[in-house]
């Protein structure tokens, strides 16, 4: 019955035209900077928070929430710093429904070209009770009157139902209604408190869009946190029954659990467009950029594991999963790692690797692996695997030589001795030695901001290819009784990303072999001919004798 009743008020809906204009768009409500920032363990100075609004104004969000201006002047400032630098999506601060949060608000955002004024105020029962002390005829005349007012500061204004989820279906449609009537142009429906479920977040929906008078002239919102772990689920299944909003933060992070995933929700519209029959007007492949640019600004790193921009998004390690993505990445990625920005897909060295890609990875690394070789680089391969996990290519490269014989043009990280600087005037710097087949072992000694920095200004003299480290992340893994570190390093070299990883047994030269690894990731790829065809790769026994 209830899908019939969604068949017959969808027909009846595009038959009169109402919502004709709004069936293709869903428009991208960012709030990383105010629900996602006031989380704990997120907090962004203004200048911060400046450099994200950049970042999400590249991606191409609709709707940038810089910040709740009457919560603290810093707030107030970033708000303002945010409206006045930032040029193309709608600025927003929240408000609460009074004239003094929403003064501050407009002051704040009167920089903007295009701004907007989020009010919220609770209609739930308990928020009704616990929190406002407010009866049903004071939250609707505190609806009213805040709208009313904010609609002559700003080019837009935008009401939220606080707890939308738990408040009586009657009661939020006239909520609504009155927002609407007071010339609210958004009307949002969250989920504060994640309790909602994919089924009846759908209901509910249809119900309020086809009932709630007067919102014609405005669009449904849907704003999901992630106490359940249906953020993303619940937004999506708003979108089927008619919201044209989603609102959510890089990440996901936010208030607790967080909030909908934006990453997420964006490539979920992008990639099945035949389910959805929507569009998202914004740059996916600044997506994993704006990830990072969180990440890094925030010192929250992306656990790996996580959809779309963790690092194991695209990761292969399975040899089944390999060979098949060797020979046609759509065997297993429904999407591209280039889709979201990324520098590539990464296929895993480790036990689970079969022979294609341990032979694929040689070669990128400059070895044609003979087949009656094979077997035996094979055997150490896999013994090596079982004690250590992940293989880097150091690693790689060493076993390749030791069973062949032979060597590869790449560096090698040899040596690395630091000096850190603390206190007095004694300056940072770093020993590094590299070994190449053909110029032999280099050595440079640099300065830099730091022990590490150091050290990669050295590789960077040694290797004469200059890069910008744009993310490295060190972690301690290991079990019984051994603890390795593993780096993984993105640089950023004439406009293209590569990159690196190593493991070893110390946090130093992890982080500098992983660097080595991504300059000879770059290296190979400059190598490439005028044709973008690789340079012909040397077999072991002729690097040998090249060496």
């Amino acid at each position: 019955m209830l899908m019939e009743r969604i068949s017959e008020w969808e027909g009846s809906m595009a038959d009169s035209g109402k919502f004709a204009r709004k069936t293709d768009k869903i428009e991208i409500f960012d709030t990383t900077l105010r629900d996602g920032e006031q989380a704990p363990g997120f907090s962004m100075s203004a200048e911060e928070k400046l450099m994200m609004a950049e970042a999400l104004c590249d991606l191409g969000v609709d709707v940038i929430e810089a910040g709740f201006a009457a919560a603290s002047p810093g707030d107030a400032e970033a708000v303002r710093r945010i409206a006045a630098e930032v040029s193309g999506p709608t600025i927003c601060s929240l408000s609460r429904a009074s004239e003094g949060d929403i003064k501050r608000a407009a002051e704040a955002l009167q920089p903007a070209k295009k701004s907007r004024i989020h009010i919220f105020l609770g209609t739930s029962p308990i928020h009704r009770k616990a929190k406002l002390n407010m009866s049903k005829a004071e939250v609707m005349a505190a609806i009213e009157s805040s709208v009313s007012m904010a609609t002559s500061f700003c080019d837009e204004v935008e009401f939220s139902a606080e707890d939308a989820i738990r408040t009586e279906r009657e009661f939020l449609t006239e909520a609504l209604e009155c927002a609407a009537k007071s010339g609210a142009r958004v009307l949002n429906v969250p989920d504060t408190v994640g309790y909602t479920t994919p089924d009846e977040i759908y209901d509910l929906f249809t119900y309020l869009i086809a009932n709630v008078g007067g919102a014609e002239k405005a669009i449904f919102s849907t704003h999901c946190h992630d106490d359940l772990g249906l953020a993303v689920a619940n937004s999506l299944a708003a979108v089927r029954a008619g919201a044209r909003q989603i609102e959510g933060a890089i990440n996901g992070i936010g208030e607790r659990a967080g909030n909908c995933a934006l990453e997420e929700a964006i490539m979920v519209l992008a990639t099945r467009q035949d389910v959805f029959n929507v569009h998202v007007d914004v740059d996916t492949t600044k997506i994993y950029s704006a990830s990072r640019m969180l990440a890094k600004i925030t010192g929250n790193p992306v656990p790996r594991n996580k959809a779309i921009v963790g690092r194991n998004a695209f990761a292969h390690e399975a040899g089944i999963h390999q060979h098949g993505v060797l020979n046609d990445r759509r065997t297993y990625e429904i999407m591209t790692p280039e889709d979201i920005g990324l520098p590539g897909n990464a296929l895993i060295l480790g036990k689970h690797s079969g022979k294609h890609a341990l032979a694929a990875r040689a070669k990128e690394l400059g070895f044609e692996i003979e087949e009656d070789r094979m077997s035996a680089v094979f055997a150490s391969f896999k013994a090596m695997a079982d004690e250590l996990g992940e293989i880097a290519d150091a690693q790689l490269i060493e076993l390749v030589c030791g069973v062949t014989g032979s060597s590869t043009n790449v560096w090698q990280l040899k040596r690395v001795e630091m000096r850190a600087a603390h206190g007095g005037q004694a300056e940072p710097f770093a020993r590094v030695e590299l070994d190449h087949p053909l110029r032999g072992m280099v050595t440079d000694i640099a300065t830099g901001e730091g022990p590490i920095h150091a050290a990669f200004n050295a590789v960077q003299t040694i290797t004469g290819i200059s890069a910008i480290v744009e993310e490295l992340e060190i972690n301690h893994v290991g079990a019984k009784g051994r603890t390795d570190c593993i780096a993984d390093i993105v640089l950023g070299i004439h406009g293209e990303k590569f990159t690196g990883r190593a493991r070893t047994r110390d946090v130093i030269p992890a982080g500098v072999e992983a660097y080595v690894d991504a300059i000879n990731r770059a290296a190979a790829s400059q190598s490439r001919d005028a044709y973008g065809r690789k340079k012909p790769t040397r077999t072991p026994e002729k690097a040998k004798d090249a060496a």
